[in-house]
């Protein structure tokens, strides 16, 4: 069996990405066997629990209160509202729930409470349950914890060297730190990337080289393809090809063996072809929706229906929820 490493350096993860792209694929697949059931895809529902007036200027978000898009502010969603979302999701197979909201980080008042006890909720229904709510202290991360919350999802998004470009009301470092408050709990980690943003194959490196390189690598990898949203700095970004993304899906399923790796936003502009491709690279978990969105009317996504038909046709089942299992705290170091 392939060993997990945290010691990647820059030149291998390079000749990796640039290997022939059928055998990539091979090496990658061969890797995600040791490791999966390759027959089985996690299918989860993301709701937006808070859509829009965040304050950060990330160029890809149409969330953002500094870029005119069709993304309006919402308040906080009653806490009924998702468990009945959750509810409906849990019927049709899924079997992880992310809920995010449009905060720059999280503020201990009621809001944070209401959230703590919809995290409660989903997770007594057997789901897994995955928040995505911006930068978190060590004292948020314990009380999401204590409320059960499997995953927390906080994505680098990109390089730390071109980071800069797409963001600047945070920095790298305020990113790798919610990771380690999360390291310091029984929640697992989420983190992963966008491909799209006008990055360069040395940023796509690098990014999987910092992920690569945290001790323990997270427990799921999101490959996120920009939605080019009219309103954004990117909106007039080219799309990315797909043989791109599954460059991009074959090495993380190489560098981080024992991770889930989500084809996450971006995927409706993919055929089942294509999408097939990713499963063979080591993708093996997706969005589904009941509403063709991911999280905002922004981000198409495949519907319930649409997507059992192709995991039908691909002869690919759907994953039931992990198990937890209690760990120690380890903080998400790098080397």
């Amino acid at each position: 069996m392939v060993g997990i490493r945290y010691d990647w350096q820059e030149l291998e993860i390079r000749a990796i990405y640039n290997t022939p792209l059928l055998e990539l694929i091979y090496q990658a697949a061969s890797v995600h066997r040791q490791y999966h059931d390759p027959t089985k895809i996690q299918v989860c529902k993301l709701i937006s629990i808070k859509t829009g007036g965040c304050p950060e200027d990330c160029s890809y978000c149409a969330q953002s209160s500094r870029y005119k898009t069709e993304v309006k502010p919402e308040a906080l969603l009653e806490k009924e509202t998702v468990v009945n979302i959750a509810q409906k999701a849990k019927e049709t197979g899924v079997s992880r729930i992310c809920m995010g909201a449009a905060w720059r980080e999280v503020r201990d008042n009621s809001q944070f409470e209401e959230v703590l006890e919809m995290v409660k909720d989903v997770t007594a229904m057997g789901l897994e349950v995955c928040c995505t709510l911006g930068m978190l202290t060590a004292n948020q991360a314990r009380k999401l914890s204590e409320a059960g919350l499997y995953a927390y999802n906080h994505n680098l998004d990109t390089s730390q060297e071109y980071y800069s470009t797409i963001i600047t009301t945070r920095t790298y470092s305020d990113r790798l730190n919610t990771i380690e408050n999360v390291r310091q709990t029984n929640v697992t980690v989420c983190s992963g990337g966008i491909l799209g943003l006008g990055e360069t194959v040395d940023d796509r490196v690098g990014m999987l080289q910092t992920l690569a390189n945290l001790h323990p690598h997270p427990e799921s990898v999101p490959i996120n393809i920009l939605s080019q949203v009219p309103g954004t700095p990117l909106e007039n970004q080219p799309d990315v090809p797909i043989w791109d993304i599954v460059r991009m899906i074959a090495t993380a399923r190489i560098l981080m063996p024992a991770s889930d790796v989500r084809l996450s936003a971006g995927r409706a502009r993919l055929s089942q072809v294509e999408q097939a491709f990713c499963f063979m690279a080591g993708a093996n978990s997706i969005f589904s929706s009941d509403d063709n969105k991911m999280l905002t009317v922004t981000t198409p996504c495949p519907d319930y229906d649409s997507d059992k038909e192709m995991l039908n046709l691909l002869g690919l089942g759907m994953r039931s929820p992990s198990q937890r299992q209690e760990k120690v705290a380890t903080p998400a170091v790098v080397g």
